[in-house]
C-alpha cells in the first residue's frame, strides 16, 4: 500500500531557520536541483514558511556567473557589487533553450 511503512511523522530541522518540524509540515530540498531523482540520496529540508520565502528562478549558469566573478581577497562588499554588475547585465547568465 502507498505510504504504507511511511516515515512522514519524524521531525526534520530546516535548514534555513533552525526550527524543527514534522517532516510532513516540511518541503524536501535537493542542493543538486533534482530531487526527482531519490537513488541514493538525503535530502534536505524546508519549512514550509521558508520553502515559500525561496526564489524559484532558474540558476543555470549561476554556479559559473560566482565563479567567474570571484576573486583571492575579494570583500564580501566588493564580491557582491560585481555580482549586481553582472546580474544587471542581461547577458550575465544564459538560460537553456527549452
Amino acid at each position: 500500500m502507498l505510504g504504507a511503512g511511511s516515515d512522514d511523522d519524524r521531525t526534520v530541522i530546516c535548514i534555513a531557520c533552525g526550527e524543527s518540524v514534522p517532516r510532513s509540515a516540511a518541503r524536501e530540498y535537493d542542493k543538486t536541483g533534482n530531487r526527482w531523482e531519490r537513488h541514493d540520496k538525503e535530502f534536505e529540508h524546508l519549512c514550509k514558511d521558508c520553502f515559500r520565502e525561496l526564489s524559484h528562478q532558474p540558476r543555470a549558469g549561476l554556479e559559473s556567473l560566482l565563479v567567474d566573478i570571484e576573486g583571492d581577497g575579494l570583500s564580501e562588499t566588493e564580491f557582491l557589487k560585481r555580482y549586481l554588475d553582472r546580474v544587471d547585465d542581461d547577458n550575465a547568465v544564459e538560460e537553456p533553450d527549452s
